[in-house]
């Protein structure tokens, strides 16, 4: 098995929704804010090639929308899906399963572009797997949710019949991997958690940011059930220290990967290493 990480670019979000209830003073010295208190965010992708199967963990924003959209979100970097792809070896066409996490615009995007002024999905060749419980909770949307769940970036994947849906109870459709499912930030949210060599690597999408998310009470606004997201962070941080696994880390600006331990304020950052490092 090989990984690879596949940057697709930066966007920006308001520092104080990244980070909720906790005060700017506090938040900004882990991702400062612009003049007008937004924090660059990445959008940092895995991409597995196990045997004949190429598996990609979410796919970015895409760029497909219009210049209003990203006049909100300001995408920037010299990075792109099919940049890092191909400085990989690898183009859309050899991407066999397109795993999303979740399908907030910012991690499923990229899965669907625009060919010749119609919706088409990017890799062709690949099925695209999501659960039926966030399938329908993405299109159908609650007010909340809704500006975050964009049927262009949806329901292409079930009008092409590539969209297949993982069974909650059941094994993950990869022997590599097992499925974690969170439903604080958006309902049945999945965590990969890929069994690489002597370690766990943990695909931590929107459970974790990024390394200023780890203490507890660091929860994003944008988390439908907040109280909820606190129980499932507490669980798997523990769970984290206890067996070392290793934190991917989507969404932080600089730091690629993580581990956490346990001290006597909680479990809190051990140290900070990119990937390459345990390949």
């Amino acid at each position: 098995m090989n990984l690879h990480v596949i940057n697709t670019g930066f966007f920006k979000l308001d520092g104080g929704a990244m980070f909720g209830v906790v005060p700017k003073a506090i938040w900004q010295k882990y991702n400062p804010a612009d003049e007008n208190n937004l924090c660059s965010w990445a959008m940092r992708c895995l991409l597995i090639e196990d045997g004949e199967r190429l598996v990609l963990i979410d796919n970015g924003l895409g760029d497909k929308q219009d210049a209003k959209f990203f006049s909100h979100y300001y995408l920037h970097g010299n990075d792109s899906l099919l940049k890092s792809l191909n400085q990989h070896g690898f183009s859309t066409d050899d991407v066999s399963d397109m795993f999303l996490t979740h399908l907030h615009f910012d991690h499923c995007g990229g899965g669907v572009k625009k060919e010749n002024e119609k919706l088409a999905l990017t890799f062709k060749e690949a099925i695209y797997w999501s659960n039926e419980d966030h399938w329908q909770w993405a299109t159908k949307p609650n007010p909340r949710e809704k500006a975050s769940f964009l049927s262009e970036n949806i329901l292409p994947m079930q009008e092409s019949g590539h969209l297949k849906f993982i069974n909650q109870n059941g094994k993950a459709p990869f022997e590599f991997m097992e499925i974690f499912y969170a439903s604080g930030h958006t309902d049945a949210m999945m965590i990969p958690k890929i069994k690489y060599k002597e370690h766990t690597i943990c695909f931590m999408a929107d459970l974790l940011p990024s390394i200023g998310h780890i203490p507890l009470p660091y929860v994003m606004g944008y988390d439908t059930r907040p109280l909820l997201t606190l129980e499932e962070k507490s669980a798997f941080l523990k769970e984290a220290a206890d067996n070392k696994y290793v934190l991917f880390l989507e969404h932080d600006p600089v730091n690629e990967c993580c581990t956490v331990k346990h001290t006597e304020k909680g479990v809190r950052l051990d140290r900070t290493f990119n990937l390459s490092e345990i390949l």
